[in-house]
């Protein structure tokens, strides 16, 4: 597999828990995955695969530490370089479940990187995502308050969906 950094903005651990796992998934080492409240968005410049990973906020915002490393990373070229998306959120916020991982999308899409990991929302019951770009959800969505017993399946089959793209 390729050289691969998981990259993760959390505030409870929820989003760091589902980050390690990936990690345990995809036999990253714990040394390539890091919290972006401590880690330079040049960090990622080590990488081929980027598992960028961030909680939904209040009316839908990214989750404060990873927005400020999107803002360095929006000026990076990431051409060659692959990005996969996750987020986590609670789907009764119905308007704005996981939107963070929709603007995760949208901010980078001007890096040149290419995205990989569409995922399905089977089992959620929300209105609306900005993780929902052209009808395919743009990363994998994990909501441990609602559906925590489904996190880890979750994650394996996504982790399943990214080893085939790579």
């Amino acid at each position: 597999m390729k050289r691969t950094g998981v990259f993760y903005g959390t505030t409870t651990g929820n989003t760091a828990e589902v980050a390690n796992y990936i990690a345990k998934c995809l036999d990253i080492k714990s040394a390539d995955v890091h919290n972006v409240s401590s880690t330079a968005p040049s960090a990622v410049g080590d990488y081929d695969l980027l598992i960028l990973g961030s909680s939904t906020w209040g009316s839908g915002r990214m989750q404060d530490d990873m927005a400020n490393f999107i803002d360095g990373l929006e000026a990076l070229d990431l051409k060659g370089k692959k990005i996969a998306l996750f987020g986590c959120g609670d789907e009764t916020m119905s308007d704005t479940f996981c939107n963070a991982v929709g603007e995760l999308y949208s901010r980078l899409q001007k890096t040149g990187a290419m995205f990989i990991g569409a995922f399905n929302t089977t089992g959620y019951d929300y209105n609306v995502t900005k993780a929902e770009v052209n009808g395919v959800i743009v990363g994998l969505l994990i909501d441990n308050m609602n559906h925590g017993d489904q996190t880890e399946k979750r994650v394996k089959e996504w982790c399943d969906e990214l080893k085939k793209e790579l």
